[in-house]
C-alpha cells in the first residue's frame, strides 16, 4: 500500500489522457489511491490546458509519486514527440506510447508500482514503430515473459461480481471451432481459477462454462464440439479438483441471477462473453488480464477519438479500473 499504481498514458489522440487528468483533478473527492502516470509530461500539460483542467505536473518516478500525489500529478516522463491533436493519430507519437507501456510494466514487475492500469491504445497508430502484436494484452504478456515464453494471457471483463472470460478473442467467428481445443480450454480455466484465488481472494472458485453451440449442442445434435471438446475439458478440470460446471447453454447462463451464482463464466468466443457484460455494464466494466505476474486492469472502452479533447468522455470505466487494481493489491 506504500507504492503507487502505474498508469500508462495510452493513445495521445484518444480520451485516455483526458480521463487521467480529470480523475486526478477529483482525487480528494474520489479518495483515489495514488498513481504515477507513465507518459509525456509536456503533452499532458498541453491537454490539461486544452480541457481547462488546472494541474501541477511533477516529473518524478514511482519513488516520488506518493509524496506529490496530493498536490500534483506524478509523471514518469517519457521522451519523444507527442503532439496534442485530439482525434488525429500521429506517427511521431508511436514510440512514446510504446515506451510508456514498457516503462510502466517494468516499474510494476520490479516492485516500484503495485499494479498497472493501461489507457486505451490504437494499434494502427503503432504499427510503423514496430508494434507487431494482436493487441495490448499480448504485448503485456511478452513484456512480462522476461526473455522466456510468454505466459497465456487471459482476458476477463468484470463488473462487481459478474465476470466473463472468452477462450478465443480477436479471431473470425468461422475460425473459432478449429481453434478451440480441449487443452486451450483447460489451460484458460486453470488460469481463471488460480487468479480468482490469488487476486480476488475467492478460496473455492465456482466457474461456469458456456457451450459453443446453441443449447450446448444438445448431446451432439447441434454440433459435436460441446460433446467432444468442451465436455471432456470440464471433466478433466473436475478431476483436478477445480469447481467447474458445463457445458451450459449460453442463452440462459448469462441471465444475471444465474450468472451471479458463478464466480466467473468462461465463454468460447469474444462476443459470447462481451455482449452480456457490455449489456449490463457498458460504461463501467473493467478489463482484467489474468495469467500475468502483475495485476493489470484497463477501462473497457477504446480511444473514442470523437470525444477526445472535449471533456465529455465518461470516466466511469477508468475509475472502476483504478479501484479494482487498488483492491486487488491492497493486501500483502
Amino acid at each position: 500500500m506504500n507504492k503507487p499504481l502505474a498508469i500508462s498514458m495510452g493513445e495521445p489522440a484518444g480520451v485516455g489522457p483526458d480521463i487521467i487528468l480529470a480523475l486526478h483533478a477529483r482525487r480528494a473527492e474520489l479518495e483515489l489511491a495514488p498513481f504515477c502516470v507513465f507518459g509525456h509530461a509536456e503533452f499532458l500539460k498541453a491537454r490539461a490546458q486544452r480541457l481547462g483542467i488546472p494541474v501541477d505536473i511533477a516529473t518524478v518516478g514511482p519513488a516520488g509519486a506518493m509524496d506529490v500525489f496530493a498536490h500534483a500529478l506524478p509523471v514518469a516522463d517519457i521522451e519523444g514527440l507527442v503532439p496534442d491533436h485530439p482525434g488525429q493519430t500521429s506517427p511521431v507519437s508511436a514510440g512514446a506510447v510504446i515506451r510508456s507501456i514498457e516503462a510502466a510494466v517494468e516499474a510494476t514487475l520490479t516492485g516500484g508500482c503495485r499494479a498497472l492500469i493501461t489507457a486505451p491504445i490504437h494499434k494502427g497508430a503503432l504499427y510503423h514503430a514496430g508494434f507487431k502484436h494482436p493487441g495490448h494484452t499480448e504485448f503485456l504478456a511478452e513484456l512480462c515473459a522476461a526473455g522466456g515464453k510468454p505466459r497465456l494471457p487471459v482476458m476477463m471483463l468484470a463488473h462487481g461480481g459478474l465476470r466473463a472470460v472468452p477462450v478465443t478473442i480477436h479471431v473470425p467467428i468461422r475460425d473459432v471451432p478449429d481453434l478451440l481445443t480441449k487443452e486451450l480450454i483447460i489451460e484458460t480455466i486453470r488460469v481463471v481459477a488460480h487468479d480468482l484465488k490469488l487476486r480476488f481472494g475467492i478460496a473455492n472458485p465456482h466457474i461456469g462454462v458456456a457451450g459453443l453451440n446453441p443449447h450446448a449442442g444438445e448431446g451432439g445434435a447441434i454440433g459435436r464440439e460441446d460433446l467432444e471438446i468442451v465436455g471432456p475439458a470440464v471433466a478433466q478440470l473436475q478431476f483436478e479438483g477445480i469447481g467447474v460446471e458445463g457445458p451450459l447453454p449460453a442463452d440462459t447462463l448469462f441471465y444475471p441471477t444465474h450468472w451471479a451464482s458463478f464466480d466467473a463464466v468462461v465463454a468460447m468466443y469474444h462476443d459470447q462473453a462481451l455482449i452480456p457484460i457490455k449489456t449490463v455494464a457498458f460504461e463501467d466494466a473493467v478489463n482484467v488480464t489474468l495469467g500475468l505476474p502483475i495485476v493489470r486492469t484497463s477501462p473497457d472502452h477504446g480511444t473514442a477519438f470523437d470525444l477526445a479533447g472535449t471533456g465529455r468522455a465518461s470516466a466511469a470505466s477508468f475509475l472502476a479500473a483504478i479501484r479494482m487494481a487498488d483492491a486487488m493489491t491492497a493486501h500483502p
